[in-house]
């Protein structure tokens, strides 16, 4: 069954205090000095093909309901195939 990958991520101009604790984290650790910023992932697994429309309503059910549009962005939509599941 095709699954649908959506990636949400705080807005660029917007804080992130979960990013910056897991920057701290890997800093007090000795695992390095890194920017992070966290996001989401969502995965919709559907019976049927996936085709332009209903992308097109992913996309919409992504940016109404699975992203808060006033602190976030949806960042990627992506159709997972065989060897993705895989891995």
């Amino acid at each position: 069954m095709p699954t649908i990958v959506v990636d949400v991520m705080p807005k660029a101009e917007l804080l992130d205090p979960q990013g910056k604790a897991i920057a701290g984290a890997l800093a007090r650790t000795g695992r390095g000095a890194f920017d992070v910023r966290q996001g989401k992932r969502f995965e919709l697994t559907t019976e049927g093909p996936v085709d332009d429309e209903l992308l097109a309503s992913v996309r919409a059910i992504a940016e109404d309901v699975l992203s808060n549009g006033v602190i976030e962005d949806v960042v990627g939509l992506r159709v997972l195939d065989d060897a993705d599941r895989e891995a």
